[in-house]
């Protein structure tokens, strides 16, 4: 049976670390750290040091210094994905609400008829639920915000593409997911993409974009769905096991290929050269492990960089 978890002070909290191996040169600086930053928050990091899965000990030769910097690389990473998840989403709002208003027109009357959407059965309760939680934001939200708030105040209408600045990503990607098909391929062939690999492109990106809105562990996450195989996969020699890609289906490399097919080549290098230094940065502040498992941890091969120039 498990112990409660009790509050621990920040002597404790330093004990514990020194109990499992952790080697504390400065405990003045360590304890400073735990209190900004959060002990729970830095010890989710410490996976990648530990002996085993069933040793919890800190490899021999772990400082505190390489778990932080471990906790300062994520943050940087995050901070880098957030950016360009910003400029799919709002690129890929604008998009999906021009096509629409294009289409359906620019009241809400008009563009948010169930008869636009996709009439399968099976997608009827979907497409009834996200009619109402659109209408929802329309009227929770609307005048909370400049833009909707003016188009209210003035016209007695917010057109799709105003409302779609505050709609959440989650429910733009579900927005997609019950377009008709040819909507959906209008969308589709901005990226050059097929329906399906964009729906499953649209999961992934929600799924990061929250982690990162968050501030949660991203270097090692790992989604629930998976993109499907590129000639980037195989252009990159991406190692196969049991007729799989071991990186790039599920992780963060999987984003960062959803990125390359999505963002524009000169933002795609401007994102890499900054994941290239944070990594190339770690790989120097941390010596207790090699570089190749922190890589491996993020589902990176080796020679990512190279997909730049593919």
């Amino acid at each position: 049976m498990r112990t409660n978890k009790t509050f621990r002070n920040l002597d404790q909290q330093i004990d514990i670390l020194k109990s499992k191996g952790l080697i504390i040169n400065d405990v003045k600086y360590a304890k400073n750290v735990l209190f900004r930053e959060n002990y729970y928050f830095l010890n989710g990091y410490r996976h990648l040091f530990l002996k085993s899965g069933t040793d919890k000990n800190f490899i021999e030769k772990t400082t505190f210094e390489e778990l932080y910097s471990m906790f300062n690389f994520d943050r940087a990473v995050r901070n880098i994905l957030f950016k360009y998840l910003l400029i799919i989403e709002n690129n890929t709002k604008s998009i999906i609400s021009y096509e629409l208003s294009k289409k359906y027109g620019f009241r809400e009357k008009d563009y948010l008829q169930s008869t636009n959407f996709n009439q399968d059965p099976i997608h009827r309760r979907q497409v009834d639920d996200l009619i109402y939680k659109m209408k929802r934001q329309i009227r929770v939200n609307g005048m909370k915000h400049a833009a909707t708030g003016h188009y209210m105040a003035n016209y007695g209408y917010v057109p799709m593409w105003v409302l779609v600045k505050v709609l959440s990503f989650g429910l733009v990607s579900e927005l997609f997911s019950i377009l008709k098909p040819e909507d959906q391929l209008e969308v589709s062939n901005y990226y050059d993409l097929d329906t399906l690999t964009m729906k499953s492109y649209f999961h992934i990106l929600a799924n990061f974009r929250n982690l990162c809105a968050h501030e949660d562990i991203v270097y090692n996450h790992r989604t629930e769905k998976t993109i499907s195989d590129s000639h980037f996969h195989y252009k990159l020699g991406i190692p196969m096991t049991n007729g799989e890609y071991i990186y790039g289906k599920n992780d963060l490399f999987a984003l960062i290929i959803i990125f390359k097919c999505m963002l524009t080549a000169e933002e795609f290098t401007k994102m890499m050269t900054a994941l290239d230094y944070e990594i190339k940065e770690i790989a120097e502040k941390v010596t207790s492990i090699n570089i190749n498992k922190i890589l491996n941890a993020m589902g990176i091969p080796k020679n990512y960089i190279e997909l730049i120039n593919l």
